[in-house]
């Protein structure tokens, strides 16, 4: 395992020239097929059997993809002009996003245009040299569409997930910035009933009242040209 957040050796191979397009040509198919009304994961798992791709290839298919109806709604529901109004942040999904950016690592365009990468959480998380510096873009990026008031909830099981909420705090402080920062125990589903939502989670997209895609404008910070997979 590499130190750098969200990447793997493998990477370098499995998302070369030659490899995207043929992951290219997978979801083609996946699209065909979950627009058909079958499952995502097993639309993908029947094409990447197909086509011989490894488990990482198809998780960077899945994380990309979606139906015709879930692109649309999505759609409706973003906005671009938050001037002065609140905002509600996914803490984690947002600055591991962000930390994956700044390492270097791969990052995907979905095609609902949010950024999305591969780094697993699964309950463990650790503070990294890159953290800070994610926070600070995230915190210009609010600051440059005039955001108001911003909420940013953590997942209180994560571990480290309280260091992370000061580190966010004194970061805030030197950029001049007040924000309402929780530990929560479901962050997804707190999500669930906001507005102005920030977050590539499908799920949280789909259910959430409005999103902001800041991801894209912070990654024109990071100068990181994301990867398609479709």
């Amino acid at each position: 395992m590499s130190g750098k957040r969200g990447y793997l050796p493998e990477d370098d191979t499995i998302f070369a020239p030659d490899a995207l397009e043929t992951m290219r040509t997978v979801s083609r198919h996946v699209c065909y097929l979950i627009d058909e009304g079958y499952d995502l994961q097993q639309a993908v798992t029947f094409t990447g059997n197909r086509f011989a791709l490894s488990e990482r290839q198809r998780f960077a298919i899945l994380r990309s993809v979606a139906a015709q109806e879930q692109l649309e709604r999505r759609r409706t529901k973003e906005k671009t002009d938050i001037s002065g109004e609140e905002v509600w942040m996914d803490g984690f999904n947002t600055i591991i996003t962000l930390e994956v950016m700044l390492s270097g690592s791969p990052v995907f365009e979905g095609m609902d245009g949010t950024l999305r990468d591969l780094a697993g959480l699964h309950g463990t998380y650790r503070i990294i040299p890159e953290t800070e510096a994610a926070i600070r873009i995230l915190f210009e990026a609010l600051k440059e569409m005039k955001a108001g008031k911003a909420h940013i909830l953590l997942d209180e099981p994560i571990s480290n997930s309280g260091k992370l909420k000061v580190l966010i705090a004194e970061t805030a402080e030197k950029c001049g910035l007040m924000p309402d920062i929780r530990l929560l125990k479901e962050v997804d589903k707190a999500l669930w009933e906001k507005e102005n939502v920030i977050s590539s989670d499908a799920i949280i997209l789909d259910h959430c009242v409005s999103w902001v895609n800041v991801m894209k404008k912070c990654a024109g910070v990071t100068g990181i040209v994301p990867i398609r997979v479709w």
